[in-house]
């Protein structure tokens, strides 16, 4: 049974509501899982999981959250070699630049990423949260 733990910050709610997503399509595969707000999490969070899944909304001129989630990911980025990753995250205008370099960064630190990056814009509605169950499934079978 893989070990995934989903990593998340959410501002209004909406990356929280597709990280549980992510989080009961992981479970339904029979993976062991953890839910963990960003602030909770750790190195040796990383180390220990077999996967992870890491969710962040698009902030000011599409970036990572700066104050918790920019500095956790940096503090990775060294540890993620190897290791299947889903990113995935809400926005509410732009085009998902955020996201496309976000997983360009993963892939030049050696993170197998799951897909191009799940992107919703505002809050996800069914299909939204059914997709981010189907990227926890992928994960749990990377």
């Amino acid at each position: 049974m893989s070990k995934i733990t989903v990593i998340y910050w959410s501002g209004s709610g909406n990356t929280e509501a597709m990280a549980e997503a992510v989080v009961a399509g992981a479970k339904a595969q029979g993976a062991e899982v953890r839910l963990l707000h960003v602030g909770e999490a750790d190195k040796d969070t990383v180390l220990h999981a077999d996967a992870l899944a890491i969710g962040c909304p698009s902030m000011g001129a599409e970036v990572l959250e700066e104050a918790e989630m920019e500095p956790f990911i940096s503090s990775i980025e060294s540890l993620v070699t190897g290791k299947p990753i889903a990113l995935f995250g809400s926005y509410g205008w732009g085009n998902g630049e955020w996201m496309q370099d976000w997983v360009a960064r993963m892939q030049g630190c050696g993170a197998k990423v799951i897909g191009e990056g799940l992107i919703i814009q505002n809050a996800p509605d069914e299909d939204g949260l059914e997709a981010c169950r189907t990227l926890g499934k992928e994960l749990s079978n990377a």
